[in-house]
């Protein structure tokens, strides 16, 4: 009975051992541990020497579905504090950097702001939500990217990426059924993908988080800065490689622009620009996206000023040549006379080349705009006398006078539906006349052995077949005949 009282015991604490791992299991499916994490980020590698509360809660770089763009994008900040009291935000940014390194501010706190609430919630400007946030950015997130960082006075206070490199977190899928949020454990310091649905930001339309910098009343209202830039060059169809991609500005304006807080707008969504463009100087954006190479319909690309205003729109037509570029040459009736070209120019003024650079040892067809071997031209000769080329079939065609069509060469004849010369058939037998012969007697009496032969041959047959009633037949005749 003892044995038994003890087997149980340890059955029950087996049994209960086993309650506590599923349901410690399913809170790691619920806070996202079931999905690949980052190594550990310790107070050490995200705070350095700025003592913070704030901190990066969540991350999504949005989502097209049903063919809108940027679902769901968005940036949640924490402070860590009680929030008794306003945290300021100057000197605070958010800096990101691309998946090809281009590294630039996303957001940076002005002098004044604060921030109080528990969060604040950042979402991109061009975003479906833009309107459920505390603050907007102009400038996307990608799906395979980062870091994101926050920084205070340039020191890195936290950050996370997301490439799928060994230091960093897999890529976003925009699979459905597969999208995600990048979350933060804020015990842990583990950045790690949870599933869309598990995590929503916090937002209160009625309780901002955010306290702008009070309102300064000798300060001028913002001032457009990229007037007289416009797109002078594009080029989307690459030959090998999307490194190939560039967009051009020009500035025809008589000073220096700053670039600086002025963007592109692509499929809407906006790219920033950095930099300046000296009087009369052309600027080379390389694209951090893939622009579409060929596309089918109209593409367009938008030059945003720092004010919103939409400086110059570029729209790129369907049916690009590979290797060739989109530019502008001057003004034709008024408008600007965009041309396809083969020179490509990026920083340059452009030129135009109608006819691609054909390799050593050919020369451009220009009926048709391919390579062709210099001696397919060259052994062209003039069409003889009374003759010219027909550009469509490169033959030499005769020439009408008067109305009145040349005649056929020997052999051939015109065709009286088209008026064309065709060659003269000869197996229709329609040039030889017919003419009745008569036959010769030894043809006659060869023709009479094969026809007694044919009736033979049928006697044969009908005696053999019928033999029984023809002997039948005959005895009954002769009996017949007797009696008579």
């Amino acid at each position: 009975m003892k044995k038994f009282q003890i087997g149980l015991a340890i059955t029950s604490c087996l049994i209960c051992n086993l309650l506590n791992a599923l349901v410690v299991f399913a809170d790691d499916r619920l806070d996202g541990s079931d999905y690949p994490v980052s190594e550990t980020f310790s107070e050490t590698q995200n705070y350095g020497s700025v003592s913070s509360p704030l901190l990066l809660k969540a991350v999504n770089p949005g989502y097209s579905i049903e063919g809108i763009q940027n679902v769901g994008e968005f940036i949640e900040l924490i402070n860590l504090a009680d929030g008794s009291s306003p945290l300021p935000l100057a000197g605070y940014a958010l800096r990101y950097t691309t998946k090809s390194g281009t590294i630039s501010d996303l957001y940076v706190f002005p002098e004044g702001s604060q921030m109080v609430g528990k969060t604040l919630l950042l979402r991109l400007a061009s975003s479906p939500e833009a309107s459920q946030a505390d603050l907007t950015y102009t400038k996307t997130l990608a799906l395979d990217a980062g870091p994101l960082e926050l920084v205070k006075d340039s020191e890195v206070i936290n950050s996370v990426c997301w490439t799928g490199a060994s230091d960093c977190l897999q890529k976003f899928t925009n699979k459905s059924g597969s999208r995600t949020t990048i979350v933060q454990d804020l015990g842990t310091k583990v950045f790690s993908h949870v599933p869309i649905d598990d995590y929503q930001p916090a937002f209160d339309v009625d309780s901002p988080s955010y306290l702008p910098p009070p309102a300064d009343e000798d300060a001028e209202p913002l001032e457009p800065k990229c007037r007289g830039l416009e797109f002078s060059e594009i080029l989307t169809y690459y030959d090998s490689d999307k490194s190939e991609q560039f967009i051009e500005l020009f500035n025809g304006s008589d000073d220096t622009i700053d670039i600086f807080g002025c963007a592109i707008r692509y499929k809407n969504k906006s790219y920033s620009l950095f930099g300046t463009i000296d009087s009369g100087a052309y600027y080379v954006y390389r694209p951090e996206v893939t622009l579409t190479k060929n596309p089918t319909t109209k593409n367009i690309y938008e030059l945003i000023d720092i004010t919103g205003d939409v400086l110059d729109t570029l729209t790129l037509p369907k049916g690009q040549k590979k290797s060739t570029s989109y530019a502008q040459f001057g003004y034709l009736d008024g408008a600007e006379n965009w041309l396809v070209t083969y020179s490509l120019t990026p920083g340059e003024m452009n030129t135009y080349q109608q006819y691609r650079t054909c390799p050593e040892g050919k020369v451009i067809n220009e009926e048709t705009g391919n390579c062709v071997k210099a001696a397919t031209i060259a052994e062209v000769k003039d069409c003889p006398a009374g003759k010219y080329r027909n550009p469509l079939t490169g033959r030499c065609k005769s020439i009408e006078e008067d109305g009145v069509l040349a005649p056929c060469k020997e052999g051939y004849e015109r065709n009286p539906e088209t008026g064309r010369c065709r060659k003269i058939r000869n197996n229709d037998g329609a040039a030889y006349p017919l003419i009745p012969t008569t036959a010769s007697e030894k043809t006659s009496f060869i023709a009479g052995l094969a026809i007694s032969a044919v009736l033979a041959v049928g006697i044969a047959y009908i005696l053999l077949q019928y033999r029984p009633e023809i002997s039948h037949f005959l005895k009954n005749h002769f009996k017949r005949k007797g009696k008579q």
